[in-house]
């Protein structure tokens, strides 16, 4: 049965060296999510939580299945996967693997990186070439060494520097795959920090009014943009996001519904209700009900 928990869990990632930076690799043997405990200390890994931290994975062998935001995923190695710290996902099938991963803190990530990722968020697991794997493998190797070397002068520099080396391998591997920004049309720029916007906003600004002023356009014009890129309107994004986030809570989280629309900036509980019915076609609590064992 799935843990009851008031809120959504936050592991903490990146605090092993007490320098906001965490990495290590460890081979895990099969497990299901039926399983309470394992000898490995997988258990907390198979349970619904967020990170503390912008957190990578390299799956060097074996298969993992990850459920990341209701989304089910079969990864095979190698491949490599970025988790933002908003995304919620939990494991639920380790198939004898071995796997590198690292987390780093917003303060120690490379400013030109932090803007990257947030753009590619949100982001799914890929696939590496057998040139690229190699690299990213023994690149995880050195900056283990470097993390084992506590007492050089400039420990934290070498630890820093060399995680985000890391978090540069993986971002150019999202990138390769992604449009470059000097071809995106306007109508995709706009969409674009639109969206940028909207996940830094969604629980304060609820009209495309106040997107439209925040990027000092036309609100015809916003919409004109988004609809053309995505084929859906303004407030329809603001709507899934929102959503996204209440069925995070109503899922993972014990908090009322009450408590989750005040939570999401909805002071009118019944107005959020109709929403919500409205968006997945089911009240909050049979959302709830429908997902709990």
């Amino acid at each position: 049965m799935r843990k009851k928990n008031k809120f959504i869990p936050v592991n903490p990632m990146a605090d092993e060296f007490g320098a906001g930076i965490s990495i290590d690799r460890l081979t895990l043997y099969d497990v299901s999510i039926s399983e309470q405990t394992t000898s490995d200390g997988s258990e907390e890994a198979t349970q619904s939580h967020r990170h503390d931290s912008h957190s990578f994975f390299l799956l060097e062998s074996g298969t993992v299945h990850i459920e990341i935001d209701f989304q089910q995923y079969k990864i095979k190695s190698p491949s490599v996967i970025y988790m933002h710290p908003d995304q919620v996902h939990r494991t639920t099938v380790l198939e004898k693997i071995t796997v590198s991963s690292w987390a780093i803190n917003t303060e120690n990530i490379h400013a030109e990186y932090l803007n990257l990722l947030e753009d590619i968020t949100p982001v799914k697991p890929l696939t590496l070439a057998k040139e690229t794997f190699s690299l990213m493998s023994e690149a995880v190797s050195l900056c283990l060494k470097f993390a084992e070397r506590k007492n050089d002068k400039l420990y934290h520099s070498l630890l820093k520097d060399s995680c985000n080396a890391l978090v540069a391998l993986v971002l150019s591997q999202y990138l390769a795959q992604a449009q470059p920004t000097d071809k995106l049309s306007r109508f995709e720029i706009v969409t674009k920090a639109f969206r940028e916007t909207l996940e830094r906003n969604y629980t304060a600004a609820k009209r495309p009014a106040e997107y439209a002023q925040k990027l000092n356009i036309s609100i015809p014009y916003l919409n004109e943009c988004v609809k053309n890129t995505t084929g859906y309107s303004v407030s329809h994004h603001i709507q899934q996001r929102v959503i996204l986030e209440a069925k995070r809570l109503l899922y993972y989280s014990d908090k009322s519904v009450k408590e989750i629309a005040t939570a999401l900036g909805y002071d009118d509980y019944p107005y959020f209700s109709r929403l919500f019915a409205k968006v997945t076609g089911m009240t909050a609590v049979a959302f709830r009900n429908k997902n709990r064992d």
